[in-house]
């Protein structure tokens, strides 16, 4: 666009910039400009300084203030060197300066030089465009995943049946708190008769999906109360349902993971199975971390053998050992998620830290024990985000009087 109030003048440059190949458009005035720009954006613009009624500082102010797609270059025509007016015409929005009468040889490289910052800005435009779609289209995809990440997780916690669980001489109180949307922690319990209960605590290696899925596939093995469908249990004598030797069965598991799941992950275990009439627990722990008793009088007990996770040696053997519970005693499985989680100076909490918060957990039973235990570990790590799943099974001992 040729923007001057003298005919001549446009009518020369009108023709050299034809001759150049340009489409062009001519204005006498800078109101006349902007009416055309409604219809028509020019990318490049020639516009006289000295003008009767709108300038061309005020028609630059006006062009570059309009609502336009791409960049508009503009260069002003002017008699006029002197620094002052230079600095006025920057300030304004003036990309160029053109000196009058204009030379053909150097209009033609101002010319140029704007096309080359007009593809540029329409170039980075483009690239914008591309980005915003882009990042729009992962927001949609992200929106997807997350809810559906919200459905596994709401699946997830269905695995745990009952938050807590009351029989006549004992009770179970279950804890699940994944780190992000869904984990690799699992906890449980299976009825096998009147007397006896088993339960678990599982803790597959990493986060997330894959970590999840498996949880899922080993609750398949150890949350029915059938012998078909359970690992754990067999049938015993007049079609009886008794448990299996825990040793072998963690075996069995070691067994499933390395030769039918195509996997890298490997878990951490305590299964258990208690007697609720003697007080007596057995348990089989595969480098999970140690049970933690605390009896009536508040002395609290952590020891195991350790054991090896399972999934990593084909070879590995688990050793069952046992646990004598009197009455008002309560044995935690917890997972490492608390033993290991860390505060602001990334010191973890360690046995010793666990066992501290246990103590100061007198008087409490049941879901408010695990409750306020997961509550003095968030504050253990300043609020922070835990880094790891958080679980842990409670079986108490109450003969005779329940709990």
């Amino acid at each position: 666009m040729i923007v001057d109030d003298s005919k001549l003048q446009r009518k020369i440059i009108s023709a050299s910039l034809l001759r150049m190949g340009y489409e062009v458009r001519e204005a006498d005035s800078g109101q006349t400009a902007l009416d055309i720009c409604e219809i028509w954006q020019p990318d490049l613009v020639l516009s006289d300084w000295m003008m009767p009624g709108m300038d061309g500082i005020e028609f630059c102010r006006a062009f570059k203030a309009l609502d336009r797609e791409g960049y508009g270059y503009f260069i002003l025509l002017t008699s006029k060197s002197g620094k002052e007016e230079v600095a006025e015409g920057l300030q304004c929005g003036a990309d160029d300066f053109l000196s009058k009468p204009v030379n053909g040889v150097e209009l033609r490289a101002r010319l140029t030089a704007g096309e080359r910052i007009v593809k540029m800005q329409s170039d980075l435009l483009d690239q914008k465009r591309i980005v915003s779609e882009t990042l729009e289209q992962l927001r949609k995809v992200h929106d997807s995943l997350n809810q559906d990440l919200i459905e596994a997780k709401k699946l997830q916690q269905s695995l745990v049946r009952e938050k807590h669980r009351q029989f006549s001489n004992a009770a179970l109180s279950f804890i699940l708190h994944p780190a992000g949307h869904i984990g690799g922690d699992l906890v449980g319990y299976f009825p096998i008769s009147k007397r006896e209960v088993g339960f678990f605590a599982i803790d597959v290696s990493g986060h997330g999906v894959s970590s999840a899925l498996m949880t899922a596939r080993l609750a398949g093995y150890l949350t029915s109360p059938s012998p078909e469908q359970n690992i754990v249990l067999t049938h015993g004598p007049q079609d009886s349902v008794v448990p299996r030797a825990l040793g072998d069965v963690i075996s069995d598991l070691n067994r499933i993971v390395l030769d039918e799941m195509a996997t890298e992950h490997y878990f951490t275990v305590i299964l258990a199975i208690a007697d609720m009439e003697t007080g007596v627990v057995n348990l089989c722990q595969a480098g999970h971390p140690h049970p933690l008793v605390k009896r009536k009088n508040g002395q609290i007990e952590q020891d195991g053998p350790g054991g090896l996770p399972v999934g990593l040696f084909p070879k590995a053997e688990f050793d069952e050992f046992q646990i004598k519970l009197n009455e008002g005693d309560q044995l935690i499985l917890a997972s490492d998620g608390v033993t290991e989680c860390p505060n602001s100076q990334d010191e973890m909490l360690g046995e010793d830290g666990f066992e501290k918060i246990v103590c100061g957990l007198n008087g409490l039973k049941g879901a408010n024990l695990l409750e306020t235990l997961v509550w003095k570990l968030s504050a253990y790590a300043n609020d922070a985000p835990f880094p790891d799943d958080v679980s842990a099974v409670l079986y108490e001992y109450a003969p005779t009087k329940g709990i």
